[in-house]
């Protein structure tokens, strides 16, 4: 059978098409290959055992590998960066959290901008903090170490694991707003073994690292971040309680690069979604102290948006600048 020229033209056209097609269709599957999820923190702690329990989900949901990849570094702004300049194709992840908001106040020369650069995806929950103090302070009540160090301004000894850390932001609004002057002694290690020695009298640290700590009567509890007591310390009243409007959280969520397509991002935020609202997977947030947070992508970006502004006014308060 002789076909004309054109026609063969045509039929070779849509032959050599198909491969495109076929690829473009491929592309859209996603994830089709592993994906990275950029910690700023050392592996071990808090934080980064939820990313792994959240890569671990992801994996599972959407039949690819999520890796972790721990990038510490200059109060997580070099994970920051690597996600900010990596392609936005969904396949370079960040571990969004609470201090992302806080270093646009404290570093400005950055390359980048958090707020500008890195899309928010989903929020995955937050890590209350308490306030301890050492035994051998007289304090047992908020009202009380407020009445201390009223009496004795810059004697008390304020421990953090780090210049601008969380920990020290939220020794900061204390000061703030609770009208006293505590000495900030930043640790680039541990606080611990100086804060138990009681060479520094007062610390903020999330929840799980302190649990064990009150409980064999080494630390003493006053207060806790947020707004409603905790199950797991009970007696310990809120910190609000007392300091009206006080209310802070190790806060935890995914991010990527701005101009990542919407289709990937909606789908990466129900996949984060559907584990807070399964109950093992709620169940191993709630053994790491982390309260599961679910919001919409438009409350999430809000919230962050509101915990920045929070954050520059203590900033800006306690004239916190980068070492």
């Amino acid at each position: 059978m002789n076909i004309p020229r054109r026609d063969l033209l045509r039929l070779a056209a849509g032959a050599a098409a198909l491969p495109a097609v076929s690829g473009i269709a491929q592309a859209e599957a996603y994830p089709s290959r592993p994906v990275r999820l950029v910690v700023g923190l050392p592996p071990g702690n808090s934080p980064d055992i939820v990313a792994r329990l959240m890569a671990q989900w992801l994996s599972q949901q959407l039949g690819q590998a999520f890796v972790v990849e721990n990038r510490p570094g200059v109060a997580t702004n070099l994970a920051t960066e690597m996600v900010v300049r990596s392609a936005a194709d969904g396949y370079a992840l960040l571990l969004v959290v609470a201090g992302n908001t806080v270093n646009g106040w404290v570093y400005k020369n950055r390359s980048f901008d958090f707020m500008r650069d890195i899309a928010p995806i989903a929020s995955i929950g937050g890590i209350p903090l308490a306030m301890v103090v050492t035994p051998s302070l007289p304090a047992k009540s908020i009202p009380e170490f407020i009445a201390y160090a009223k009496a004795n301004p810059g004697k008390i000894n304020m421990g953090s694991s780090g210049n601008a850390s969380l920990p020290h932001i939220l020794g900061a609004m204390f000061d703030m707003m609770a009208g006293v002057d505590m000495l900030h002694v930043p640790y680039k290690d541990s606080v611990f073994p100086d804060l138990l020695a009681g060479q520094v009298q007062v610390a903020f640290e999330p929840v799980p690292a302190v649990v064990g700590f009150i409980k064999a009567g080494k630390l003493r509890p006053l207060g806790v971040s947020t707004k409603e007591p905790l199950n797991v310390l009970p007696g310990v009243p809120p910190i609000a309680q007392f300091v009206p409007g006080y209310e802070a959280l190790g806060w935890l969520g995914l991010g990527a690069p701005r101009n990542t397509p919407s289709d990937v991002i909606e789908k990466l935020h129900a996949t984060v979604n559907a584990g807070l609202a399964d109950p093992k997977f709620k169940a191993s947030l709630d053994a790491l102290g982390v309260v599961g947070a679910a919001m919409s992508r438009a409350d999430f970006e809000r919230f962050i948006a509101a915990e920045s502004e929070k954050w520059g006014k203590v900033v800006k308060f306690a004239d916190i600048k980068a070492d």
